[in-house]
This record gives structure tokens, sequence and C-alpha cells, in this order.
């Protein structure tokens, strides 16, 4: 063993012996299984003792494996330097990082420690929730979790989209900072049976100031329910109307949520927070149908366009395309990603956007919106009319396209068309 490996064995030995192992992670695979990617070690205490909890980390699964200190130990020897090419110790004493290079000699650079607590030995850690259902007896009443505050197994997959929910929530919050320390005003337009709403509302009364949330839900028996479960928790900042997207009154408004909102539904509700000066967007389309009809393109898409199960996956895609797009223009920074894992629903993306304090030049963004529009013969698109945007270019018989965007932060208003 050259001396640098065994320098860094020592170090592992002399802190497995006084108790100070955080973690080892081997990565820089190389080995004969091109699925495996990295070996992360921790200490854990099991009814048989001592174990190192030993995770390896494959492309499309994890492997757990509960050795012995000495077992272990001989795991990582057998390991290192043929399947992996560094090696990483974290102690609360100091932090030794070993490279070994496939030709070359390894090198070991010893440095102060970047942990200062002690290792959590437990085997089956509990997993932390931005929503915690203990915390929020509201699960209770809306059917999540049992009256010992379980999570009803049916209601997982639910669970699991308010806590990703809450987790965007909070970061999208975070990258606008005129919205710290002040109560924030969101609007949850189409909010059924109010899981999600009811999250922003709990995690934002925690953040700061009292919010104020409204959810609008066109059932009136799920408002009412709504409204008994914030009465009955004291959530005086948080109130339910009977109101659809078309018609819903909307005032100064900082964060807008639309969850699958059916196909131009999710248009009118980006266009009514843009004109409320929204400066967070939180969207999940659902249900895209205006633009399939009109697609074109040219003899290198033909394949693609002429199977309809793919000509309606691609209207999908050039949908959200052109949403985030049209948002770039109008003084958003957009992002398009997936919200839920896609088991549990097709329709698993979503569409965030947060107003920048400084606009982008909108000439540029208005020929990438017109760019895109054009490659796939799109003519009309609701976003973009709400916006008056003219998709085609001038001399094409449409009305002139916009340089300069007329909604948002520093924009004058235009009047919002009415999408009924």
């Amino acid at each position: 063993m050259p001396p640098a490996v065994q320098a860094w064995f020592d170090h592992l030995r002399a802190a497995l012996a006084d108790g100070s192992l955080v973690k080892v992670t081997l990565g820089a695979a190389r080995g004969s299984d091109p699925t495996l990617r990295q070996l992360t070690v921790r200490p854990v205490l099991l009814r048989a003792g001592p174990r190192l909890a030993c995770v390896y980390r494959h492309a499309t699964r994890d492997v757990t494996r509960n050795l012995t200190p000495t077992g272990a130990l001989e795991e990582l020897a057998r390991r290192l330097g043929r399947d992996f090419g560094s090696a990483h110790l974290f102690t609360t004493a100091l932090a030794a990082e070993l490279d070994w290079p496939a030709a070359g000699e390894p090198v070991l650079r010893v440095l102060p420690p970047r942990h200062t607590a002690p290792a959590d030995l437990r085997h089956d850690r509990v997993r932390a929730h931005l929503i915690e259902p203990a915390e929020a007896p509201w699960l209770r009443d809306l059917g999540i979790t049992t009256r010992d505050d379980h999570v009803r197994p049916a209601l997982a997959a639910k669970f699991r989209q308010i806590q990703k929910f809450t987790e965007i929530l909070r970061d999208h919050l975070a990258a606008v900072p005129a919205l710290a320390g002040r109560p924030v005003r969101l609007v949850d337009m189409g909010c059924g049976k109010g899981y999600l709403t009811f999250a922003a509302y709990e995690w934002l009364r925690r953040r700061g100031p009292p919010p104020e949330v409204l959810g609008i839900e066109a059932r009136p028996e799920l408002v009412a329910l709504c409204n008994q479960v914030a009465a009955r928790h004291g959530f005086t900042g948080l109130r339910f109307i009977p109101g659809t997207i078309a018609d819903a009154s909307l005032d100064a408004v900082d964060v807008l949520v639309a969850l699958h909102a059916c196909d131009t539904a999710t248009d009118d509700a980006l266009a009514r927070g843009v004109r409320a000066g929204a400066a967070v967007l939180v969207t999940a389309p659902c249900c895209h149908k205006e633009l399939r009809p009109q697609l074109r393109a040219g003899p290198a898409w033909a394949g693609l366009l002429r199977h309809g199960i793919l000509r309606e996956r691609q209207a999908d895609l050039v949908t959200d395309a052109l949403r985030a797009a049209l948002l770039e223009w109008a003084g958003y920074a957009a992002r398009v990603f997936e919200f839920i894992a896609p088991e549990h629903t097709a329709k698993n993306l979503m569409l965030a956007a947060t107003r920048r304090d400084r606009p982008r030049a909108p000439e540029p963004l208005a020929a990438t919106v017109r760019a895109l529009a054009a490659t796939f013969g799109i003519r009309r698109q609701r976003l973009a009319e709400h916006l008056g945007f003219a998709l085609e270019p001038e001399g094409s018989g449409a009305a002139p396209l916009n340089a300069t965007p007329n909604v948002g932060a520093g924009h004058p208003q235009a009047p919002l068309e009415d999408p009924r």
C-alpha cells in the first residue's frame, strides 16, 4: 500500500477508535461495473453493535450493506485504487482527501474539519420535511394523515407533492429579495381541495409576517370545506372564494399559483399574474390542446408529427416552451422542470418564473419567441394574445410584432382580454 494511502487509512482507523468519524466518500469511479458511481460509508449503531453502513450508489439504484468496522476497512482497501480513484474522509477533527490516479502516485491532503457535530448513528433516520405532519393538524382534516399524524399510504404521493411544492415556493421566493421580511400575498387559482394552498399558508406564516393567501375554486362544496378547516385552525390570513380563473377578481399579487389548469386556462392564469404584478408565477400546465392542430414543420420534423401520440407530446413541449419564452420577454426568469414523478401523472412538468429586477432587452427575446413559433407553424397562442405579442413577423398579414412588452413591472399596462 503506497504511503499516502496508508496514511489515509491511519486517519480513518483513528477516527473509528475515538468516535470522530462522520462519513467516508469514494468517488471517481472507474471499475468494471459502469453503473457504480459512488460509495459512501457512515457509522451506525444497530442492535448487533456498531457498524458501518456502506451505500453503493448505482445509476438507477442504491445498495446498502452494514459491515463491521474490520469488514468495512477491508472493503475500502479492496475498492480504493481499483474501482474508485478518490477518497474523502470527514471527521470532527480533520478532512483527508486522497487522489489516486490510474497512472501515477496517490496524493493525500489533510485539511481542517468541515464537520463539528458528531455523526448521527441512527440507521433509519427520519427525513425532515418543510411541512411536518405532527406540526400541521390541518392535514388530518383534509384526509392526508391519520389521527396519530401518519401519512395515509394511499395519499403518500400527495404528501410528497405537498413537500415538493413547498420547496419550490421557498426557492423561488428566495430569488426575490424584495419579498423578504414583509407579508406575502399569494393567490392559488383553481385550488381544488386546497392541499397546496394550506401548505403555502403554513410555510409562509412560519417564514415571516402573516401572509394573505387566497384560494379560488369553482366548486362551492370545496370552498366551504376549506374555509371550515381554515377557521378551525385559526388561519385568519387564509380564505377561499368561489370563482374561476377567467372571472375571479384579482388585485395586486406577489405569488400566483395555478396547478393543472386545463389547456389555455394556464395561459389565462399566467397573464393575470403578470398583469397583477406578481413577482413569482408557479404553474403546472395540463391538457395542452390549443397548438396541436396548428403544428406544421419542415421535412426534418415530418416523421415526428405524423404519429398521433408523438404529435400530441410535441404540442405539449412547444406550448410550454413558448410560454416560457414569452415570460422571459415579459421580464421574467422562467424555468420548466419536473414537478412530481411521471408514474403519478404524465403531466408532471412545472413552469415557474420570477420577475427580474432588470428586464433584459426585449428585441432578441421577441426574436426567439417568433423563431420558435415559426419553426412549428404556430400563428396564434393564448398567452401571446393576452400579452399583446404577435407571433408572425411584419408583412405576413398579421399585426406587427411588438418590440417592447406591454406587461409586467415597469411597462405600460394594457387591458387584459376577457378569456371567457
